[in-house]
């Protein structure tokens, strides 16, 4: 006897449509080159192992402080803001979706510029709204939105420096969408921490004391924290207070609050990695330019470039990197097909990239 088929469970069908946001390739191989997810290439604080050598194992038995309290005061010293002003995410990742439910309307849109971070369009496909794309500049500077380009959308993300271009963009044009958007400005703040000059500097503060915009940001990239997951949003109480509203009860771990304060105790070993890296970064800019690459000026810690004229496309001198254990990364498109992503590694992993590439 042939047993009852037993049906598939429904699935929503925005989920079965969605096409998921794809990480950067981890690849466990030795002597790896691994250029192609923005990581810091070098250790945390001291700070961080010694907080790791004297955690508690026995605290694990309890809770976490629910609203990670010790770490939001911090935070709110760093931002001059109050603690009430902050929330803490499993990464930036977990704050930009519940941004994404929390300031929008169902069946609405976000909006975001074109190109910019990957995963925005996928937070608002998995919650059956649409993305308005406001292409951005020739050489992916700033374009000012038209009311066409926002239609509906009630949030917009504006990543600052972008990515994956690493511009950075005006502060009076920012300045001016944030009080002309009639929703919630979030300004993604994940490479601010590489950028120098007039435009830089965090937009914490003035989020805090305004009625429509929020920041996100991370200890991945500046703290080299990627393997811990931890981020946060900054702004006015009344938007704070709606997505904590949705957060998971215990959402960060005792163990990953204990480690974050100790980073952030302890910023003086962040502040000369990202010197290390702006040095970098210029080094190899000006390396590239000289084979004739194209560079667009960036202020994160990775370079977006696109080979001379004379070199093969970008997407074979992806693949043949690849074939090297040297992983870049490669976003196929109109707007960004014939560059390449290059995270900024030690001065050898940029000297061994180099040295790989055609001539």
């Amino acid at each position: 006897m042939n047993p009852t088929p037993i049906p598939t469970p429904p699935i929503r069908p925005s989920v079965l449509a969605l096409t998921a946001y794809v990480p950067g390739e981890q690849r466990p191989v030795p002597n790896l080159v691994k250029l192609n997810t923005n990581e810091n290439p070098y250790p945390p604080s001291p700070a961080v192992a010694a907080a790791l050598s004297a955690f508690p194992a026995a605290a694990l038995a309890r809770y976490p402080d629910p609203t990670c309290t010790a770490l939001r005061h911090r935070l709110a010293e760093l931002h001059g803001c109050s603690p009430e002003n902050i929330i803490v995410g499993n990464g930036s990742d977990e704050v930009l979706r519940l941004a994404t439910r929390a300031f929008t309307v169902p069946g609405g849109s976000i909006a975001t510029f074109d190109p910019s971070y990957s995963l925005y369009p996928v937070l608002a496909a998995a919650e059956e709204l649409t993305t308005r794309r406001v292409p951005l500049a020739p050489g992916f500077a700033w374009a000012d939105p038209s009311p066409a380009d926002l239609a509906d959308a009630t949030l917009f993300f504006l990543t600052n420096p972008n990515a994956p271009t690493g511009v950075l963009y005006p502060r009076a044009e920012i300045k001016t969408l944030c009080e002309s958007f009639p929703g919630t400005v979030l300004i993604d703040e994940a490479y601010a921490d590489f950028a120098t000059g007039p435009d830089s500097g965090s937009w914490a503060s003035y989020a805090a004391a305004s009625a429509n915009t929020i920041v996100c940001r991370t200890l991945s990239k500046s703290h080299s924290l990627a393997g811990l997951r931890l981020g946060y949003l900054v702004g006015p109480r009344p938007l704070i207070d709606a997505v904590c509203k949705l957060k998971d009860s215990y959402n960060i771990d005792a163990l990953a609050q204990a480690i974050a304060l100790a980073a952030l105790s302890d910023l003086a070993p962040m502040q000369a990695n990202t010197e290390r890296i702006r040095a970098t970064r210029e080094s190899t800019r000006a390396a590239l330019e000289a084979r004739g690459w194209s560079v667009v000026p960036s202020q994160s810690n990775f370079l977006f470039a696109a080979p001379s004229p004379s070199a093969p496309p970008a997407a074979e001198i992806f693949q043949s990197l690849r074939e090297k254990n040297i992983l870049v990364r490669y976003f196929p498109g109109p707007r960004t097909g014939d560059h390449l992503r290059i995270t900024i590694g030690t001065d050898d992993q940029m000297s061994t990239l180099l040295a790989a590439l055609p001539a």
